[in-house]
This record gives C-alpha cells, sequence and structure tokens, in this order.
C-alpha cells in the first residue's frame, strides 16, 4: 500500500486541522448516517411492525444497542493485536452493508439477522477510525481536541441526515408519492447500505495520506502468518453471528452479557497494566474514571432512541417555528444539526482559552456535560406544563431542550474519544478507545431499562396520563444528571492529579 508521508510529517502539519481529518470525516459521516439512520427506526419499527409493546420494545432498543458499543471493545482489541486499524475498519464496513441491504430484502422476517452483521461491523468500525484521528497529532499537540469536534461534526452530519431522512420515508412523512406504502421500511433501511458504501469508497481514497497509520501491528511476521490470523478473525466474526442472533433476540440474555463483558474487559486491562510503569497507569486510572461517569451520561442521553422516540410519537406537535415537520425526525436529528452548527465554534472556544491558559481541564468539561444535560431534560420535564387536553405538547421546547443537551454533548463526547487517546500508552489506544465505546453500551443498556420503567408506569394510561409520566420520569434524570456533574466537578482535583498533565 502506497505510504507517501511518514508519521513526522503528517503530525507537524499547519493550521488548525491536518488535511487526512477531513477524508476520515466524510467517511465516518456516511458510516454515522447508517448508525443513526438504523437507531432511529428501531423502536417505532418494533412496535408498529413486529407489533412489541413499549416495555418490550425499550428492552429490545437497549439490547440492540448495547450490544453495538460493546462489540467496539471486541473490535478494538482485534485491531490493537491482528488487523490494524485500517483493515478492522473496511471489514466493519462490508458487514454493515451485508446487514442493511438484509434489512432492506425483508426487514421484518430478517430483522434479528440483519442486525446482527451491523452490530458486529459497527464494532469493527467504529473504535478504529476514530483512534487514527487521534493519531494525527503529537501526544502535546492542543489541537487535538478541536480537531475530535470538528471531527464530531462530521459523526453528526451523518447523524442528523440519516436520523431524519430514514424514519422520515419510514413513517411516510418523506417521498410518500415516490415511494409505495408496502416498501417504505425496505427503503429506508436500503438507505444505510447505499451510504455505507459510499463511506468505504471514501475510505480507500483516504489511505493514500495515512503513511503508516493503521496498518498492521504483525508486519513482524511473515506474509503467510499474518494472513492466517487475519483470516480466523474474519471467519471468527461470522461465525459468532447465530450467537448473537440469539442474544440479541431475547433481550434476558443482554444482562448475562453485560454482567460479564464489562467485568473481563476490566480483568483484562489490569492484565495489561502490568506492562505499563506507575505514571502510565495513573492515567489508565483516570481514563477509568471518565469512563464510568460516561455510562451515567449516556444512560440518560441514549433515551433519545427509545422513550424519546415514543414520546414524539404520541405527545408532540408537528411543527417547529411553524415549519411542518416528523416530530421522531425531529428528536432523531436536532442534536445533530446542532452540533453541526456549534462543534467547530466550541472547538474554537477551547483553543482560544488555550493560548490564554483558562481552558478547564477535561474533567470540568465533563461536569459541565451533566450541567447541560440537567438543564436539557428539565426542560422536556417542562414541556408537560404546555400539552392540550390530548396531551399533545410543543414540538419547539422540545427541541430546545435538545439545543441545550447538545453543549452537554460537546464537553462531553469528542472531549472523551480525544482524551482517550491522550490517557492511553500507544499499544493499548484502539482497547481503551473500545472501552470508551463499551461505557456507551452499558449507557444504553441502562438507557433501555429506564426507558421500559417509564413505559411500564404508563401502561393503559390515556395520552395526557402518558405525558405525565414521561414528563415526570425526566425531571427525575434532570436531577440525576445535576448531582453527577456536580460530583465531578468536586473530585475533578483528584482526577487531574492522577492524569500526569494531560488536559
Amino acid at each position: 500500500m502506497e505510504q507517501n508521508l511518514t508519521l513526522d510529517q503528517i503530525q507537524n502539519f499547519k493550521g488548525k486541522y491536518p488535511k487526512q481529518l477531513w477524508s476520515l470525516f466524510f467517511s465516518e459521516m456516511w458510516e454515522r448516517f447508517c448508525f443513526y439512520g438504523m437507531r432511529g427506526m428501531l423502536v417505532i419499527f418494533m412496535v408498529n411492525e413486529l407489533m412489541m409493546n413499549d416495555e418490550v420494545a425499550n428492552l429490545q432498543y437497549g439490547a440492540t444497542q448495547a450490544f453495538v458499543y460493546a462489540f467496539t471493545f471486541i473490535g478494538g482489541l482485534f485491531a490493537d493485536k491482528i488487523l490494524g486499524y485500517r483493515k478492522s475498519l473496511f471489514w466493519g464496513g462490508i458487514l454493515m452493508i451485508v446487514g442493511s441491504t438484509i434489512l432492506a430484502i425483508d426487514p421484518k422476517q430478517f430483522f434479528f439477522f440483519g442486525i446482527s452483521f451491523t452490530i458486529i461491523g459497527t464494532g469493527f468500525f467504529k473504535p478504529n477510525i476514530s483512534t487514527m484521528v487521534g493519531k494525527l497529532y503529537k501526544d502535546d499537540d492542543n489541537r487535538r481536541d478541536a480537531g475530535f469536534s470538528l471531527f464530531y461534526a462530521g459523526i453528526n452530519l451523518g447523524a442528523i441526515i440519516g436520523g431524519y431522512l430514514c424514519i422520515s420515508v419510514a413513517n411516510g412523512s418523506m417521498l410518500s408519492s415516490v415511494v409505495p406504502e408496502h416498501l417504505r421500511w425496505n427503503v429506508a433501511f436500503g438507505f444505510a447500505a447505499v451510504v455505507m458504501v459510499i463511506s468505504l469508497l471514501t475510505f480507500v481514497q483516504t489511505q493514500k495520506s495515512l503513511g503508516s497509520i493503521g496498518t498492521s501491528p504483525l508486519l513482524e511476521l511473515t506474509d503467510g502468518k499474518r494472513k492466517t490470523y487475519e483470516f480466523l478473525t474474519y471467519l471468527g466474526s461470522l461465525v459468532v453471528i447465530p450467537v448473537v442472533i440469539l442474544l440479541v433476540s431475547n433481550s434476558g440474555y443482554t444482562d448475562i452479557f453485560m454482567y460479564i463483558i464489562g467485568p473481563c474487559s476490566l480483568i483484562y486491562l489490569l492484565y495489561e497494566m502490568r506492562h505499563f510503569s506507575l505514571k502510565e497507569n495513573k492515567k489508565l486510572l483516570a481514563a477509568l474514571v471518565l469512563i464510568i461517569f460516561s455510562i451515567v451520561f449516556w444512560a440518560f442521553f441514549e433515551q433519545s432512541g427509545g422513550s424519546l422516540s415514543l414520546f414524539a410519537a404520541s405527545n408532540l406537535n408537528k411543527t417547529v417555528l411553524g415549519v411542518p415537520l416528523d416530530p421522531n425526525g425531529v428528536n432523531n436529528s436536532a442534536n445533530g444539526l446542532f452540533v453541526i452548527a456549534f462543534a467547530a465554534l466550541v472547538g474554537l472556544v477551547w483553543l482560544w482559552m488555550a493560548k490564554r491558559k483558562i481552558e478547564p481541564n477535561t474533567v470540568i468539561k465533563f461536569g459541565l456535560a451533566f450541567l447541560f444535560l440537567a438543564g436539557g431534560f428539565y426542560i422536556f420535564y417542562y414541556t408537560k406544563f404546555f400539552a392540550n387536553a390530548d396531551g399533545i405538547t410543543s414540538l419547539d421546547l422540545f427541541t430546545f431542550g435538545w439545543f441545550i443537551i447538545t453543549f452537554g454533548e460537546l464537553c462531553l463526547s469528542p472531549i472523551g474519544m480525544s482524551i482517550m487517546t491522550k490517557l492511553s500508552p500507544a499499544r493499548l489506544q484502539a482497547v481503551m478507545m473500545g472501552m470508551w465505546f463499551l461505557a456507551s453500551a452499558y449507557g444504553q443498556y441502562f438507557a433501555g431499562l429506564l426507558g421500559a420503567n417509564i413505559a411500564k408506569a404508563s401502561k393503559n394510561a390515556t395520552n395526557l396520563e402518558k405525558l405525565t409520566v414521561y414528563a415526570d420520569g425526566y425531571k427525575q434524570l434532570a436531577i440525576y444528571a445535576l448531582i453527577a456533574g456536580l460530583v465531578l466537578i468536586l473530585i475533578s482535583p483528584l482526577v487531574k492529579k492522577l492524569m500526569q498533565g494531560i488536559k
């Protein structure tokens, strides 16, 4: 493979962003279109097409999303040890295309079969492209947070397009005159397959400018031996698909899996920590603190694909500032729109503050994320005071809640990806990035449980009573988010000390 640039040439770039970031930006954008388009459809599809009740659909959503993120840890492990970031990413993309195509053919008949392919594919794809972004920067380059913020805008550009388009086509709010009613879900799932092809084609062109970044970790082995390890990895990921189908289709198995994967990942990390210095291990402990708190953040934030999807479908009107819009399309894409609008600006603010030596440390940023999250969920709660007698309330106010939460996400998620690459030793970076996404898996898992509890409390209720139950549940989440944010800010000096000067 052509490698025109050395690592030093890549990292000694001029300006705010390395040129390779833009190619990775677009590759990730299309992959996130696929992911968020699928995520936005899951609960509504399960309720309307698979005839699950709201409680079961929330549990199933949490299980499915938990497995998606849990497999990023496994994908990161295989990338670090066998495939390298590039081959891992490409293989993951192929599996996602296959899964989306299966769903496009017959989503009802092959739902769990197609979902299982996308779960494994995302596990190989997602942690490794983020790690490659980190490799574009030297360890002490303070432009890294700004780069991840821009990269995060790419994630959310895909999220807004896929998140709105797929569910709107499936609901008949868009292209209803073009797509026959009986094919709406097929076409919606088919979009995901098409854009993943674009994502992989973009990445193929990107590789030429990445130098040695993401190549195989087994280059010292003979070609035959290395290819054997790679072939066994590919084969193993296919063989495990029936197991994944069994686990995903029965949310009860999710409990067992989540009880196992987390402790096993911690045991593996402790095993690897034996090979590092005390200073490096302190950084890893700091990373673990941030990972644990991120679980709480995502458990609340990911109500978006669960309880908030059902809330949007039943309890929101259909206009934003007088413009007719699909409520679930807004729920799935408003956050992405606001990220696109403000991610680069927030990144530049961090750069401006860093130059003046007033930039808050990462732990404080995480604490601020929870405060914004609390504010957004309080706004979701406050929508109940604008409801009519039928339990329909303001989509405008609901959208404003996502506007507030977006700033919380920008204080945590892109910075979280960045800090994982800073705190991790070089040969453990993909694993730590996988653990970062594994935290999201636990967040998704708990999000399903929280959403199921809210749905259970509103069972057999009128639409107005249902709105009250959901809104009161969001008030409780706002209080818990506020407490978590204050705790993080209070312990920030201790965690900052563990970080050994890393910002």
